[in-house]
């Protein structure tokens, strides 16, 4: 058995990451075997292409402001491995993670008998399930790992159902259309379950109101044209029908992805008589910080987890607003299994000197493969992230540097520019 963080880290993180088949057989067993830990507490289920970190995070934040005992479950990890799970403002704590892996490990064992081996990301949703149980939370906001329909997190019975965009990513597994993503996205709608989503693309509504229907699932789409007087700077501001709201998150989706969480709380205080005032749906706005998302170091050096197409572009929305008239250096390093050459024509449009690099992670991208690929005029690539991440800090009064391509990339950066490492 397990005995230090480290190796129930070790054991985890080398369990298969995919299984043979993608479908919730071995999570329907799993949750049977352990007693239905996620039947044992209410829950918020939120799906989409990009922004359900930061959406979960609000929500989490104004359940807190409230009152409420509330579990988060999100993926993957900034900072700290523990950050994928957590307690109000807690991750959790070493000591429960070497716990709960104890209690998992004999049943990850007596299904390989069965000739099933459970995937790293159901473990850890199991844990998150049978932490969240034991904690007796009030709510668990929690995140979908991929997709919706066969998503591990999937074996939930939510009070309400998240969407909150939609966009070009997980191709091989979800499909190569909008159409057939949001479909797999809206796997997660179940009988009676309303569904709240912010996405924009008026081609899909026909599908999301078709799927609702067929569920008995009301529908609520957030209506932009309400939103105004937007000011996005280090923070970001804006007014939502008649209420002013501040972020510290900075971004144009950040706004909407707000305007998301209001509305599944306005939701919830319905459907479950819950007093839940504005006055915590503002401060628990203002509250909420997620590393890596428009990250902001020194006034001049950003980290942003952008790892797809519309992550791209919203990043660069935002930077050009912040940042206007300033010089931009990128440096980029990505996972071989993105669209790393549509991301690099949007980055190629975009900054004036754009390095690429690599990290130690088996699926990380070459970076000579993706100097290749960009058509850049000022562009270099070195194996080394840490030698020209120590050179591009040196920056000039004008000057910005946005770090991208990568939650995992840019959780390395993080630990050089919080740890001092340079």
């Amino acid at each position: 058995m397990f005995k230090t963080l480290n190796e129930a880290k070790d054991w985890i993180e080398n369990i298969k990451r995919f299984g043979s088949k993608l479908d919730l057989t071995r999570m329907k067993k799993c949750v049977e075997y352990l007693g239905h830990p996620e039947k044992e507490f209410k829950s918020i289920h939120v799906a989409g292409t990009n922004g359900k970190g930061s959406t979960s995070t609000f929500l989490k934040n104004i359940l807190i402001e409230a009152g409420f005992n509330v579990g988060i479950y999100t993926s993957p990890y900034v900072v700290k491995f523990n950050e994928r799970i957590g307690l109000n403002n807690d991750y959790i704590s070493d000591d429960d993670l070497v716990y709960y892996a104890n209690q998992l490990y004999p049943l990850t064992e007596k299904m390989l008998k069965e000739d099933e081996t459970v995937t790293f990301f159901e473990v850890l949703t199991l844990m998150a399930f049978l932490y969240f149980r034991d904690k007796e939370v009030d709510y668990a906001v929690v995140e979908v790992g991929l997709g919706g329909l066969l998503d591990a997190t999937n074996v939930i019975i939510p009070e309400i159902s998240v969407i909150t965009n939609i966009s070009y990513d997980h191709m091989k597994q979800l499909g190569n259309t909008l159409e057939s993503i949001a479909l797999n996205k809206l796997g997660i709608v179940k009988e009676g379950v309303p569904l709240v989503t912010a996405i924009e693309d008026i081609n899909l509504f026909p599908l999301f109101a078709e799927i609702t229907a067929e569920k008995n699932s009301r529908l609520k789409i957030i209506n932009f044209d309400l939103v105004s007087d937007i000011s996005v700077g280090e923070k970001t501001s804006f007014k939502y029908q008649n209420d002013y709201y501040s972020l510290k998150l900075t971004g144009y989706h950040q706004v909407r992805n707000s305007i998301l969480a209001i509305e599944v709380i306005r939701l919830l205080r319905i459907i479950n008589h819950q007093s839940i005032k504005e006055e915590h749906i503002k401060r628990g706005l203002e509250k909420s910080f997620w590393p890596g998302r428009f990250e902001i170091f020194n006034g001049n050096i950003v980290l942003d987890g952008a790892h797809n197409i519309g992550g791209i572009t919203a990043l660069i929305k935002s930077a050009k607003t912040v940042f206007s008239g300033k010089y931009i250096k990128c440096l980029f390093s990505v996972m071989s299994d993105k669209e790393h050459k549509k991301m690099i024509e949007e980055l190629d449009n975009f900054c004036d000197e754009l390095y690429f690099t690599e990290f130690e992670y088996a699926r990380r991208e070459d970076a000579q493969n993706l100097f290749m690929e960009s058509s850049h005029y000022h562009k270099s690539f070195h194996k080394d992230y840490k030698q020209i991440f120590k050179q591009l800090i040196n920056l000039k009064e004008q000057e910005v540097l946005i770090v991208t391509g990568s939650l995992y990339f840019i959780s390395e950066i993080r630990k050089l520019l919080t740890e001092k490492e340079f």
